[in-house]
C-alpha cells in the first residue's frame, strides 16, 4: 500500500513540467506522503524510510556513470569531435584570422588538413577519460550527491571538472602527443605555417598545439557531459537505471 501511494505521488510530481530539478521532486514527494506512510528522513533527504539517502545516491551514481560513458563513447570515435559542431576543434584563435586570407590564396586545404588532424587526435585520446570519470563517480559521497541534486543544472559537470579535470589532462597529454604525430598534425601545422601569411604570426604566439588540443578535447568532453546531465535532470523517468526509477517511484 505504501509503495502504491508513493508511486502515485511520484509519478504525478514527475509529470509536472514546471519543476526545476530533482530536489523539487524529492521534496514534493516527501511533503505529500501521508503521515502514516512517511517516517522522519532526518537530514538524509530520503523519500521514505525504505528509500534511504544511499539509494538515491546510488541512483544518481548510476545515472551519471551512464551519462559520462555515453559522452566518452560519442566522442571517442571517428568524427566524434570533427562531426559535432558543438565540440569541433577549430584553429587556434591566433590563426583563425588567417583562415580567410589562406582560402582566398587557394590554400584552404592547409587549414582543413590541420583542423581534421587535431580532431582525430582528440578522438583517439578521449576514451582514456572513461576510467577517471568512472572513479570519480564511485568516489562520490552522499554529501556530493546532495550538492549535485540541489545545485545548478551543471553541478555534476562542475563536480567532474573539479575532481577529474587535471587527471584527465595528464593522462591524455602523452596520448594526444602520440596521436597528433600519427595523424599528421605536426606535418599539417608545418605546411600551414610555412605559408608566408601564417609563419610570422604562428612564431610570435609560440603555439603549443599539443596543449591546445588537450584543452579543447577536455572542453568538448565536459560540454557533452553537461548535455547528458541536462537530459538526466529534465527526463528523470526516461533516462534512468532501475535503481533511479525506484527512487523516483518508477517501479
Amino acid at each position: 500500500m505504501k509503495q502504491a501511494i508513493l508511486l502515485a505521488l511520484a509519478l504525478s510530481v514527475l509529470s509536472t513540467p514546471a519543476l526545476a530539478g530533482w530536489t523539487d521532486v524529492l521534496d514534493k514527494v516527501q511533503s505529500n506522503l501521508p503521515a502514516a506512510s512517511a517516517t522522519s528522513a532526518g537530514s538524509s533527504g530520503a523519500i521514505a524510510a525504505n528509500l534511504p539517502a544511499s539509494d538515491y545516491t546510488q541512483g544518481l551514481k548510476e545515472a551519471l556513470a551512464k551519462g559520462t560513458q555515453k559522452a566518452v563513447t560519442s566522442l571517442g570515435r571517428s568524427d566524434g569531435y570533427f562531426g559535432n559542431q558543438a565540440v569541433k576543434i577549430l584553429l587556434p584563435e591566433s590563426l583563425q584570422k588567417l583562415e580567410s586570407p589562406l582560402r582566398l590564396a587557394g590554400q584552404g586545404k592547409l587549414v582543413d588538413d590541420l583542423v581534421l588532424a587535431m580532431n582525430r587526435a582528440a578522438e583517439k585520446a578521449v576514451p582514456q577519460a572513461a576510467n577517471i570519470l568512472g572513479d570519480a563517480v564511485k568516489a562520490m559521497t552522499v554529501q556530493d550527491a546532495k550538492g549535485i541534486l540541489a545545485g545548478p543544472e551543471d553541478s555534476a559537470t562542475q563536480y567532474f571538472r573539479k575532481s577529474s579535470g587535471a587527471k584527465i589532462g595528464e593522462m591524455m597529454q602523452p596520448i594526444i602527443t602520440k596521436a597528433m604525430d600519427s595523424v599528421g598534425v605536426a606535418k599539417a601545422y608545418n605546411r600551414l605555417t610555412a605559408s608566408p601569411l601564417a609563419a610570422g604570426l604562428a612564431q610570435s604566439y609560440g603555439l603549443d598545439l599539443n596543449s591546445y588540443v588537450n584543452a579543447k578535447a577536455q572542453d568538448g568532453l565536459f560540454t557533452l557531459i553537461a548535455q547528458e546531465e541536462k537530459n538526466i535532470r529534465e527526463n528523470p523517468v526516461a533516462r534512468t537505471t532501475d535503481i533511479l526509477k525506484k527512487v523516483f517511484g518508477g517501479k
